[in-house]
């Protein structure tokens, strides 16, 4: 189920979000035809300050470049070191957005709460895959790995079961030149959500091996497997590149392996919420400049910007529940 605090979504209501958003299998995912357009208010002013994910950094540019359109006298300030960057911000007043590829941990939301008395909300904002990349001429971007296997190729802890440890291709199934092919891991920083949102799901919580090149942003990890035969690594879709292959996973031995594509995102292994942290107290309303900002997020006009990233648009259902959690109604407000 994917959940994020203050909002959750159900993982019943998360496959209909996707049966509704991209089906047929054949037809390009396209924005909800329910959600409303965006119209311009008066008395917007001030600054986007968006400090957080590296994930999120192309899609909030893009949200704000949005904005700005509407709003010319508007400034933006954008940083994206990593999801961890986003709650001691939001604390210390240095953001009024925090976006965050994974939830908040309780002791980040303890922390904002301690300074605040509430906890910050989240907004759901679209749907991510985190997929496993690998060079494009890689066989098993076609055959695929369990979550076993992906743990045993990055891990040191080997928490998910597989019996021994993954260092070339061979061991990995392939076999002709790929089989004593060394396996050459990309990754992110703890300072990344990805890197902690794959530690959980692909890793059992286990321990990334110290062979991991870590490197400083999404787009990197996925050049630096283009550039590699014998790479791999993990990062948002909305990276993905002509040079890379997308590899199919599978939960277990004997699952079926689920490609990272958006009509199987319900079923994908990885499969998540990106969030956008606001400072809001109960009972009182967001200030114009936010408010508007999320009320774009959630039109037909923000949700396009996420179909451009490579990302999946909410839903109606979804983008109505979220709003809720920031005092906005989607059918009076707009």
């Amino acid at each position: 189920m994917l959940r994020s605090l203050k909002t959750p979504v159900t993982f019943a209501l998360f496959v209909a979000v996707l049966a509704i958003l991209a089906f047929p299998v054949t037809a390009q995912v396209e924005v909800d035809e329910r959600l409303p357009e965006y119209k311009p208010v008066q008395g917007v002013s001030g600054t986007v300050k968006s400090v957080g994910s590296d994930t999120l950094n192309n899609l909030m540019t893009l949200w704000a470049e949005k904005f700005k359109e509407v709003y010319p006298n508007v400034q933006v300030e954008i940083e994206g070191k990593g999801s961890s960057t986003a709650p001691p911000a939001l604390i210390e007043g240095a953001s009024n957005f925090g976006p965050m590829s994974r939830p908040m941990k309780d002791a980040e939301a303890d922390e904002f709460e301690k300074a605040f008395g509430y906890k910050p909300v989240a907004v759901q904002t679209a749907i991510d895959m985190v997929a496993v990349y690998v060079h494009k001429d890689n066989p098993i971007a076609q055959s695929g790995l369990t979550l076993p296997q992906v743990d045993a190729i990055f891990s040191s802890t080997r928490k998910g079961g597989y019996a021994s440890d993954i260092n070339n291709w061979g061991q990995a199934g392939l076999d002709g030149s790929w089989g004593n092919l060394p396996i050459s891991i990309y990754g992110r920083n703890s300072a990344s959500g990805t890197y902690g949102f794959f530690k959980k799901k692909a890793l059992f919580k286990g321990d990334y091996k110290n062979s991991v090149k870590e490197q400083p942003g999404s787009s990197s990890v996925v050049q630096g497997v283009a550039s590699d035969k014998g790479g791999i690594g993990y990062s948002g879709i909305g990276y993905k590149t002509a040079d890379v292959g997308t590899v199919p996973l599978a939960k277990k031995q004997g699952g079926e392996f689920v490609p990272a594509d958006f009509d199987r995102a319900a079923d994908y292994p990885l499969a998540r919420f990106l969030l956008v942290y606001v400072n809001k107290k109960p009972g009182e309303d967001l200030d114009p400049l936010r408010k508007e900002f999320i009320k774009l997020i959630f039109s037909q006009q923000g949700q396009e910007v996420v179909v451009k990233d490579g990302y999946i648009p909410v839903s109606y259902e979804i983008a109505k529940q979220t709003l809720a959690a920031v005092g906005v109604d989607i059918d009076a407000d707009y």
